[in-house]
């Protein structure tokens, strides 16, 4: 699976890395696997991926498409963090179109966050420490 997450409860984050080639299938598995589940309501959201090689996908409308649905699964009058973390130009560009999409919803409640290091990221959900990553399949 191109995409590893892990609850840290204490802090109240899902962390997700995602690495090698990275597919339309994926990203929406990941969010509807993860989001779908009560006991992450609420929890902030790092998304590390700087280990993603390539995004294969069949449109970049895509990208509206995943920021519809993950909006629409946001919890209503609860508010979160997102902090996606992209070291190529490519990903950090298809971030920003997901927290564009995502800032026009109406419905969503998570803001959004593109970074292109891990400390601004940190920051950004005011995480003291780094949490312990998921381990990669």
């Amino acid at each position: 699976m191109p995409i590893a997450y892990r609850l840290d409860r204490d802090a109240r984050v899902v962390v997700a890395v995602g690495h090698g080639v990275l597919t339309d299938h994926d990203v929406f598995d990941y969010q509807h696997g993860v989001w779908s589940r009560a006991d992450v309501v609420g929890f902030d959201e790092l998304i590390d991926m700087t280990r993603v090689n390539e995004v294969a996908m069949p449109s970049v409308d895509r990208v509206r498409d995943l920021a519809a649905v993950a909006a629409s699964m946001d919890a209503a009058g609860r508010h979160s963090r997102l902090a996606i973390v992209a070291s190529t130009d490519f990903v950090y560009g298809l971030g920003r179109m997901f927290q564009a999409h995502r800032q026009l919803d109406a419905k969503s409640t998570k803001v959004v966050g593109v970074f292109r290091t891990m400390d601004e990221a940190l920051a950004f959900l005011g995480l003291t420490r780094p949490p312990e990553m998921p381990a990669l399949a």
